[in-house]
């Protein structure tokens, strides 16, 4: 049976999806932004405030190592190096798509069919509703602490360590998106894992700022091949740094965080729509 063509023409391809998906979360980002810079003194100490408590979690480290040289065999610089791709990633993804976080309350009060009748995405209306541009502070603040990291590290620079520090903070940036989305489509069926995905989100990047070697092999295994934050920056984090590898896997895996992202992020999609799916509305 042929396809009706006039039908074909009017079905959007992927990418034109995807641009009106991005478009559709910019449009609200930003109407949200026009909202809070409507009271600047509030959101510049908002934003000072948010930058000071940052800084305040790598004082703590810094005050570890006024007691030790190492920790698990990581100097200070290293750990910088940690607890900044870490932060930077978990920080861009809660900018990024920290919103949707507001899922659960809208299922349970039946606000979320208001989002499918309009014409935007309703993910990226979730993702970028209420956008608080004073979350830049904890990715700022992880970047400023990379920055001296990168200064301070006595590392032989080669052309592949250079390109693999972007390439980890985006792809560590996207596996944060894709595991804030997947966890947050459990409550369709679940009303509170809002608990659950905070202890992968915040509780992931909280255990990525510090070295595999302090952890049990048992919980670095199951953030290799359960639920991937390993790739967000401990594996390339191997290369980069010339460190041994504590499981004593394939050099490929310290490469492979695209790979890890984009199946991150396709698990995260089919999780959506199998939300959507399962979705029954209120009917007001």
């Amino acid at each position: 049976m042929r396809s009706d063509p006039a039908r074909s023409d009017l079905t959007p391809s992927a990418p034109a999806r995807v641009r009106w998906a991005v478009r559709s979360w910019w449009l609200c980002a930003a109407m949200w932004t026009r909202s809070v810079m409507s009271y600047r003194a509030s959101f510049t100490m908002m934003l000072a405030a948010n930058l000071v408590i940052a800084f305040l979690d790598f004082a703590v480290i810094i005050l570890m190592f006024r007691h030790t040289a190492t920790l698990g065999g990581w100097t200070l610089p290293e750990l910088g190096f940690l607890y900044g791709t870490s932060g930077f990633a978990l920080g861009m993804a809660n900018l990024l798509v920290g919103s949707i976080d507001a899922l659960g309350d809208r299922i349970r009060t039946g606000t979320l069919d208001v989002m499918l009748i309009r014409p935007a995405p309703a993910l990226a209306q979730l993702c970028a509703e209420r956008f608080s541009l004073r979350r830049i502070g904890r990715p700022v603040q992880s970047a400023a602490v990379l920055a001296w990291s990168l200064a301070a590290l006595d590392v032989p620079w080669t052309w592949d360590k250079v390109l693999l520090v972007p390439v980890l903070l985006l792809c560590g940036t996207a596996i944060f998106c894709a595991i804030w989305v997947a966890f947050a489509c459990l409550q369709f069926w679940w009303g509170e894992a809002g608990e659950l995905q905070n202890s992968f989100t915040y509780g992931g990047g909280l255990m990525l700022q510090y070295p595999p070697t302090v952890f049990a092999k048992e919980l670095v295994l199951s953030v290799v091949f359960g639920v991937p934050l390993a790739f967000v920056n401990w594996l390339p984090a191997l290369h980069v740094l010339g460190r041994p590898d504590p499981l004593g896997l394939p050099t490929a895996f310290q490469y492979a965080s695209p790979l890890a992202a984009a199946l991150c992020v396709a698990v995260a999609g089919l999780a959506w729509r199998a939300g959507l799916r399962a979705y029954r509305g209120t009917g007001s």
